[in-house]
């Protein structure tokens, strides 16, 4: 109970405290849809940064394989709920932008943001060419697995078709098997996959078993009800604003359940631990591609609002282009201001395309 309180009175929590009373108040006065929408998304964040520190404080008590196992679980459990709520609204669309949009999140915006605070601080720096090989050969074949149902679809009939919806499912479970796949061959080597992020990097850990487990269910409980809030606003904002429920998913959504997470790897790029700091961008990139995008095709089944790996034209070429950029400034093992910049212009220009887009 102690370590609870020392918890309450130590750490920022006060945002999440301010913004809860206030978005239940607008809700129940009816306030404007553009105000509810912030107030949620400025909840949502303190609460993901919690669950990821109940996360892995709950990592150091276990062995490092099951301990980064955990990581990688929960590690994307605030976009997950989000999702889970936008498919239960039946904003399918909303929810395959918001897939699209971590993984160019994670690979321009995160990575490129981090070559450029590590490139200002200490110059060039250096990480693994060897893992930036591999990890550039694991985004391709993810994009990859993503894009094969798109493409084909055009023939085998319409997107809600049972043909397209087996394509999928299919496709899902097979994206689902590489990824334990993956695992199994850290279990047997030792090492971790790219496909979990990087073991926390403190010795001890932050909280004890129980207070993480309370933390853990506080967050989670306060980000399944701030998502249904937040996706009960995400038409009337849609109209008042004139953007497209698109942009949204692409460009806000994976920001706010990913801002924590981001933090995280500029904070290590800071620190000289480039190595780090590359991996969270990538094995984020690649837990939504190979294990988020195919759970939620499963879960969507049982919501009853089925969701297809099918993705539209505009997230094919963003996806393309932002797995081959990420993929060749990485190659060399080194990464500079310039680098980062570049990633991080090529997320611009394709959140204004994306924000320019018809309604």
């Amino acid at each position: 109970m102690k370590a609870i309180q020392r918890f309450l009175s130590h750490e920022p929590l006060v945002l999440f405290f301010l913004t809860l009373p206030l978005t239940l108040t607008g809700e129940l006065l009816h306030w404007p849809a553009l105000v509810v929408f912030v107030l949620t998304c400025i909840g949502i964040i303190p609460m993901a940064a919690y669950i990821g520190k109940a996360t892995e404080s709950l990592a150091h008590f276990t062995s490092p394989r099951i301990g980064g196992l955990l990581n990688a679980t929960l590690g994307n459990a605030a976009e997950l709920i989000i999702t889970i709520t936008a498919i239960r609204a039946g904003l399918l669309e909303l929810v395959k932008a918001s897939i699209t949009g971590s993984i160019l999140g994670n690979l321009l915006l995160v990575m490129g943001f981090s070559f450029v605070v590590g490139g200002v601080k200490h110059g060039r720096q250096v990480f693994d060419k060897g893992n930036a090989n591999r990890n550039a050969i694991l985004l391709v074949l993810a994009v990859l697995a993503m894009l094969i149902p798109s493409l084909f679809s055009h023939s085998i009939g319409p997107d809600t078709s049972p043909k397209v919806e087996a394509l999928s499912l299919g496709v899902a479970a097979i994206m689902i098997v590489l990824y334990v796949l993956g695992l199994l061959d850290a279990a047997k080597s030792g090492d971790t996959p790219v496909t979990q992020k990087p073991a926390p990097a403190s010795v001890l850990p932050k909280w004890s078993v129980v207070t993480s487990i309370v933390i853990l269910v506080i967050g989670t409980t306060g980000i399944v009800w701030l998502s249904k809030v937040l996706v009960g606003v995400v038409e009337p904002v849609v109209v008042g604003l004139g953007v497209s429920e698109f942009f949204l998913g692409i460009i806000l959504i994976p920001i706010i359940g990913n801002a924590a997470e981001h933090l995280v790897a500029v904070q290590f790029a800071s620190q000289n631990k480039m190595a780090l700091s590359v991996e969270i961008a990538v094995s984020s990139s690649l837990q939504i591609a190979l294990l988020v995008a195919p759970i939620l095709v499963f879960l969507s089944l049982v919501l009853g609002h089925p969701l297809t790996l099918i993705f539209n034209t505009f997230e094919l070429l963003a996806l393309i282009a932002g797995v081959i950029i990420a993929a060749l400034v990485s190659s060399d093992g080194e990464s500079s201001w310039l680098e980062g910049s570049a990633l991080v212009a090529i997320y611009l220009i394709l959140g204004l395309a994306f924000f320019l887009l018809p309604v």
